[in-house]
């Protein structure tokens, strides 16, 4: 089995002119693009990186992530990716927690890092590179330039480790899911296979390189594949429609927040978006309700919805382009390719259709386990399965539908609430731009339900607005009790972030 930058290789010498790689004005061949990451390489190898050394790369979408990212990858390092939007303690902590030896950081990123260095990094941390000219550090991309391109001998196998993923952190502080190259690179193979990628696409990269889903579903298998790879520095809508114009795109991920906003763009539906073939939603549940204005506005891309965990891989189950189509709803019918998926009770018992229970997961792209973590391990993998904390039911037709987070269940009166559920509802209301839905401590019902809510400009949202809404299409005890106005707190992937949310309305009175 080829490793990460094991299949660059080959990909340079099977379409050595192919175009490899777009960011702004800059172009490269894949063979071009292989002879620099052999020069980035080289000047790491020279600062004593190597095999199994942790390279913690802090960096927005560029062509100098992808640069750095195969170089250390190349060298057999285990690399690190960093949120570039961390603050000084945040970086500290990955950085300690993960004994990175060298970080390289976009020099957006520099008030961070400056001040991470300033209040000491951890001892382990020996070398600290800007990806582009930053006063004080040396420039990783600019030495390369002098260094010999000369191919560097593959000393990395399928059995030695790639990546430390760090967990988003909804709940506290994030956790590093380890992963070799056998496993990484069968995420690359699942994903061709559930996707449909093919050899000459052109992939659009907008979410986050540095995050697992648009990393390991689309940068590490679109190599493998020899596609071009467009990379933009940041979500813009307008530039998003321009470039997949331009650039004719075949694939595209985005989280759900993403395809809104394209969604409301005046004139979407009058770009030349022929070439556009596939649409890969995933990472944070999508509202049915946008899903089918997807499939209104776009009815000639085949949307598919993945819905997966960074442990997994990342993996998990999907939708194909009928089931998406049949059932908006829901978050996958079957599992990806190589996977197993079981839905478990409390006892760990299938639960049949109409069930809810834990979602458990079980395949090759499974992590090794969380970095220097063997409790946290021993209680998420057990007997051979993950233990992904997700709720889900399972329906009578096979569809499965993630309802929450296991920490997120809302038990008011007796009953359980699942918070997904009636988030889904209140996305169809027309004022409200964004939602999430949290529990309060209850003094006589143990938790009530809160919703808060982000109303579209100009609009306003009272909690009366909300019962009427609600009135017939859930239950009358997953109505919620209160509603607080606010902006909704996200990560990267567009999950929210919940436990802010609940100190949040914690504080407030009902």
């Amino acid at each position: 089995m080829p490793t990460i930058a094991g299949s660059l290789r080959m990909t340079a010498r099977r379409v050595p002119t192919a175009e490899a790689l777009v960011f702004g004005e800059r172009r490269y061949t894949y063979a071009e693009l292989d002879a620099a990451v052999d020069r980035v390489a080289g000047v790491l190898a020279g600062l004593g990186l190597s095999k199994g050394d942790r390279f913690a790369l802090m960096a927005g979408n560029s062509d100098r992530f992808v640069l750095a990212f195969y170089a250390a990858a190349r060298l057999g390092a285990i690399i690190v990716p960093v949120n570039p939007a961390s603050a000084a303690p945040e970086l500290h902590y990955l950085l300690e927690d993960s004994g990175a030896r060298i970080l390289a950081f976009d020099p957006a990123t520099e008030k961070a890092v400056r001040a991470a260095v300033d209040d000491g990094l951890p001892a382990t941390t020996q070398h600290v590179l800007s990806l582009g000219g930053v006063d004080g550090f040396p420039d990783l991309i600019a030495q390369s330039a002098d260094v010999d391109a000369e191919p560097l001998p593959e000393v990395v196998t399928e059995q030695d480790d790639s990546l430390i993923l760090y967990t988003s952190g909804t709940t506290g502080r994030p956790k590093g899911a380890l992963f070799d190259h056998h496993r990484t690179m069968w995420v690359a193979f699942n994903c061709v296979a559930t996707c449909g990628m093919k050899v000459g696409d052109r992939f659009l990269h907008v979410a986050p390189l540095y995050h697992a889903a648009e990393l390991c579903i689309m940068l590490i298998p679109g190599t493998m594949l020899g596609v071009k790879h467009v990379v933009l520095p940041a979500f813009d809508p307008d530039k998003v429609l321009q470039t997949m114009e331009s650039e004719r795109i075949t694939m595209f991920f985005g989280v759900p927040t993403m395809f809104q906003f394209l969604l409301r763009m005046p004139g979407a539906d009058k770009r030349d978006l022929s070439a556009w073939r596939t649409g890969l939603f995933g990472a944070a549940p999508m509202p049915a309700s946008a899903v089918d204005k997807l499939l209104a506005m776009w009815p000639e891309v085949n949307f598919i919805q993945l819905c997966g965990q960074t442990e997994a891989g990342p993996g998990g189950i999907y939708a194909d382009v009928d089931q998406v189509k049949q059932r908006p709803d829901a978050s996958g019918a079957q599992a990806i390719p190589n996977t197993e998926y079981r839905i478990v009770d409390a006892d760990g018992n299938d639960v049949g259709p109409g069930g809810v229970g834990e979602l458990l997961l079980r395949g090759e792209t499974i992590m090794k386990g969380y970095w220097n973590k063997p409790e946290e391990t021993a209680e998420t993998l057990r007997d051979g399965w993950l233990h992904t904390g997700d709720v889900a039911k399972i329906d009578a037709d096979g569809y499965v539908t993630l309802v929450d987070r296991l920490k997120d269940v809302i038990i008011t009166g007796g009953r359980n609430v699942y918070s997904v559920e009636v988030e889904q509802v209140l996305a169809g209301h027309p004022d409200i731009a964004d939602v999430a839905v949290v529990a309060r401590p209850h003094e006589v019902y143990g938790e009530s339900i809160v919703a808060v809510i982000s109303p579209r400009e100009g609009a306003r949202v009272t909690l009366e607005d909300v019962k009427k809404f609600c009135d017939g299409k859930i239950s009358a005890y997953k109505v919620p009790h209160d509603v607080v106005l606010g902006d909704i707190p996200r990560n990267a992937s567009g999950k929210i972030l919940k436990h802010r949310l609940r100190d949040k309305v914690g504080a407030q009175s009902g």
